[in-house]
């Protein structure tokens, strides 16, 4: 009767419990890594009753987590790709429509300008056409100030994302390594809601660093970055920091306390949203910075090169249209020598907008693509007769470097800060050619002039009279010079000034050239200027400013499209991933409501076992009394 009564309370507990994991298993469908728990049955240990072993029920031996770790690898490593792609994607897309939409981007406001110098070409002298050549200028200026201003706010994004990400960082890696130690050296007796409490906070850390986990001897869960750094190590966590660019204070950078070291992190050390970040700095903000600021510089140089070759309305040579600040160039924080570096553009033919690093090895400077570290060839001697030339950039070298002194050349990155309208006065700008040629009113020929070109407006002669004329229609004299042979539709020249003569001069016939009138209506140059977007500036002359301008526009567009492809095929991939994960250990209400009805009727029956026993023992106590 005993024995009755104990194997039917042993299956009645075993039962209660199991029933009790299975109500735990359905309050959780919804927690978020949570792994479907199973109780384990043995029977207890017989007695030996003499003519035999009569059982004594059954009892729980453990219940346990239902989880494939090769599955759970495979979906961190998922979620830390996923994470630094959707942080990658997203900031892509920010930029993306800065540059595109046309109330931030620079395009509308570029064609605007040029079309109020067109308007200028054909109304040269009108006062109204002028001031709107001024305002455009102004406005183009803005919009190229505004746009890198808010390319400078994404950079702090960036920046109060690190920050943020840093400290979640630690505080996830400390409470992953406290764990480790709850745990202890036997993760196989360890609660299944503390196995997946660790494994869920191994995934928020892989999302914010990339990487994966690894597990030791004994069950204590290792987990490193997408670069191999030890995040957490047993019950010992490393600490991410934060530490200012040594190039540029207003970018900072990623570092790891370990081992009482504190070594920086380069982008590639890092993945998930904290890999993304850096990766959309490296690959996204930092070239379009560099190529907006490039386009700035020559659009600026080229005007002004072509606004110094035209006459104002007061007579006067063209001056600087735009102000424009010189490459920037940063020494290390950790330089020791006295030398200061002071740069200058140079061909922009040349210039690519790359940063590079300079680098004094104690004998020779070298520069080394700062992306890349790819070597890049230098000329000159770094004095200011003979001045070190690199992708278009020259710079002097003044006082003295100390070996291993660094400097950070940025080319274009801040071009923008430095530009704007240079002249406010209307009548300054230089609209008219300075030169003008005129035909004698004797002439006999059929020679008439055709276009009149400046060459050279740094020339002293330009603006001093000279006379043209035919000893016959083969040959002509420039103020008694020459005679020089001529042919019909031939380029005559001097004193930096050029000009063509459509027809056949006679002998005879005569031209003069001299300084443009002040207040003339002449267009000669206002013609040049509006050209100037279709100049060939850039790349060895093969580019023009308004196309490297699209260019610009597609390359932020191809990296926000290429971002936002990978991010739907990585998608695809964590949904297979975790699939895989939720098809071992997801809670299944199917199943699990046919073990609680298998369970409740067995408890039931063992309750049952119970009310039999009690009866036996009734029945006895009945037959003595």
């Amino acid at each position: 009767m005993s024995n009755v009564l104990s194997t039917g309370t042993s299956a009645l507990l075993a039962f209660q419990r199991a029933l009790a994991t299975v109500s735990h298993n359905v309050a959780n469908i919804k927690t978020d890594g949570y792994s479907r728990q199973k109780v384990d049955f043995a029977t207890r240990n017989p007695t030996d009753v003499g003519y035999g072993d009569v059982g004594n029920g059954t009892k729980i031996t453990d219940i346990r987590r239902v989880a494939d770790q090769l599955a759970i690898s495979r979906l961190l490593d998922s979620n830390g790709e996923l994470a630094r792609l959707q942080q990658l994607s997203g900031m892509a897309d920010r930029v993306d429509a800065l540059f595109s939409d046309t109330a931030t981007g620079v395009t509308g406001v570029w064609s605007n300008f040029f079309d109020s110098i067109g308007g200028l070409s054909a109304n040269a002298s009108g006062a109204a056409d002028r001031r709107n050549v001024l305002d455009s200028a102004n406005t183009l200026v803005t919009r190229f100030k505004q746009l890198t201003s808010n390319l400078d706010s994404l950079n702090s994004e960036v920046n109060n994302g690190l920050l943020s990400a840093a400290t979640e960082v630690n505080r996830l890696a400390s409470e992953i390594a406290q764990i480790n130690g709850a745990i202890g050296s036997n993760a196989a007796a360890a609660a299944p809601d503390l196995l997946d409490r660790r494994d869920q906070l191994i995934s928020q850390l892989v999302g914010f660093t990339g990487g994966t986990a690894v597990i030791q001897d004994g069950g204590a869960m290792n987990v490193y970055s997408a670069g191999g750094h030890a995040l957490v190590v047993g019950t010992t966590a490393s600490q991410i920091t934060t530490t200012t660019d040594p190039y540029r204070p207003e970018r900072l950078q990623l570092a790891i306390k370990t081992q009482g070291m504190t070594v920086t992190l380069d982008s590639n050390a890092m993945g998930g949203q904290i890999g993304g970040l850096m990766e959309f700095r490296d690959t996204v903000l930092t070239p379009a910075q560099a190529e907006l600021g490039r386009i700035a510089v020559g659009m600026a140089l080229q005007f002004n090169e072509a606004h110094a070759e035209g006459m104002d309305m007061y007579g006067e040579m063209g001056v600087d249209f735009f102000n424009l600040a010189p490459p920037k160039i940063t020494g290390h924080n950790g330089n020791t020598g006295g030398a200061t570096l002071t740069a200058s553009y140079g061909d922009t033919a040349a210039l690519d907008g790359q940063n590079l690093l300079l680098k004094f090895n104690g004998t020779n400077w070298e520069a080394n693509r700062a992306d890349t570290g790819t070597n890049v060839p230098m000329t000159g001697t770094g004095t200011t007769a003979d001045p070190f030339v690199v992708n278009g950039v020259q710079f002097v070298v003044n006082g003295t470097p100390a070996a291993n002194d660094r400097f950070l050349l940025q080319p274009t990155a801040a071009a923008t800060t430095g530009l704007s309208v240079a002249i406010t006065d209307p009548s300054r700008i230089a609209a008219a050619n300075p030169v003008k040629a005129a035909a004698s009113v004797s002439n006999t020929g059929t020679g008439v002039l055709g276009k009149m070109d400046v060459l050279d407006s740094s020339d002293p002669a330009l603006l001093n009279p000279a006379n043209i004329t035919f000893v016959d229609a083969n040959q002509y004299t420039i103020d008694g010079a020459g005679p020089f042979p001529y042919t019909p539709g031939q380029t005559i020249s001097a004193n930096g000034w050029s000009m063509v003569l459509d027809g056949k001069p006679a002998a005879g016939d005569s031209f003069t050239v001299g300084k443009t009138a002040a207040g003339s209506s002449d267009n000669g140059n206002a013609s040049r200027l509006a050209g100037v977007e279709d100049v060939k500036a850039f790349n060895s002359g093969t580019v023009t400013l308004n196309g490297a301008l699209g260019g610009l526009t597609t390359q932020v567009g191809s990296a926000a499209r290429a971002a936002d492809y990978s991010l739907q095929a990585q998608r695809v991939i964590n949904d297979n991933a975790k699939a895989s994960r939720d098809s071992v250990s997801g809670v299944n209400l199917d199943e699990e409501a046919a073990d609680m009805l298998r369970l409740q009727q067995a408890y039931q029956a063992a309750s049952q076992l119970i009310s039999t026993a009690d009866n036996m023992f009734q029945t006895i106590l009945r037959a003595v009394g």
